[in-house]
């Protein structure tokens, strides 16, 4: 069952807007965080543990030697890269540092652009304008913005620091700018039911977006929701209802949405819960399923998708 065929899919618009095979290559721009260094708070969101995602010896590394890597661990070669700063809050930094790292990724030959993951509440508006300077050089440029619900009350549960209105802000600055935004949307959040992420979605399309990124809650070690878990008092998500409210949120989404990732994954010993994460493909397949059964992306709006 080919994704293709049910929703846009990030590897679709980059062939179709470059005209070859494009990968990402993840990077570490040895960032923190606002909400660990003390300006907003310590110990992070209440879920994150960064090492679950990010290769933690990369820290400190060169970027070119950290995309070397990258590229010989890849088993399906690409025709071209972005550059992901995936680590912490990589816009969390001076511009002439920031611009530096993303020189630095630009330079090299076979990467075509930036992918920039931060918070909402650290993209100033000199940050969003060396963002721009690169794609109005031609460059692939988007923006990745971690909101993860837009549920005051869960924002304030996970220790996010920031509200909805820091998001719809930064979106805003972002898109006067013409640059690319992302929003990352987390599923079974403490106290949310699907429901709750219905509304998260319809706010988010009304603030404007270009993409997506839908992730299961994780539990994973080194966080602190992996004690609440532990002690039986933080649930986790079903295979069945991620999957149902995946597909649910896929089909509430205008056919030009970008999906950049519809689930995600991790393995022991990071992984505490739900088991299900380990696989890769299994949520996906799960989702396509109900896609292929309920209706495509954009069946529940005016502009359904159309597979080509």
């Amino acid at each position: 069952m080919q994704a293709d065929q049910y929703y846009f899919t990030f590897g679709r618009y980059l062939k179709q807007t470059w005209g070859r095979k494009i990968r990402k290559l993840s990077l570490h721009g040895s960032f923190t965080c606002p909400n660990r260094d003390g300006t907003l708070g310590r110990g992070g969101c209440t879920f994150c543990n960064v090492s679950s995602f990010v290769d933690e010896q990369a820290n400190g590394q060169k970027i070119s030697v950290q995309l070397e890597q990258r590229r010989r661990e890849l088993t399906r070669k690409a025709d071209a890269y972005l550059a992901y700063f995936q680590a912490y809050t990589s816009t969390y930094g001076e511009v002439e540092q920031l611009r530096r790292l993303y020189n630095a990724a630009l330079q090299e030959q076979d990467v075509i652009g930036l992918s920039v993951g931060t918070r909402p509440d650290c993209v100033p508006d000199e940050v969003l304008q060396l963002l721009a300077s690169y794609q109005q050089q031609g460059q692939e440029v988007w923006l990745e913005l971690g909101l993860q619900t837009a549920h005051t009350n869960t924002l304030k549960r996970i220790n996010r620091g920031h509200d909805f209105s820091a998001y719809a802000d930064a979106v805003k600055r972002a898109r006067v700018l013409g640059l690319k935004v992302c929003c990352h949307l987390i599923m079974g959040l403490p106290g949310e039911t699907q429901s709750h992420a219905e509304q998260s979605l319809e706010q988010v399309l009304e603030a404007g977006v270009d993409g997506l990124k839908l992730h299961p809650l994780h539990i994973v070690t080194g966080s602190t929701m992996a004690k609440a878990w532990q002690a039986g008092r933080q649930p986790v998500i079903g295979l069945d209802e991620y999957a149902d409210t995946a597909a649910q949120l896929i089909r509430m989404t205008p056919a030009d949405v970008v999906f950049h990732r519809i689930s995600a994954h991790a393995r022991p010993p990071t992984l505490l819960a739900p088991d299900w994460c380990q696989d890769k493909w299994l949520a996906p397949r799960h989702i396509l399923q109900r896609l292929s059964e309920q209706g495509a992306q954009g069946s529940l709006t005016s502009s359904p998708y159309q597979p080509q």
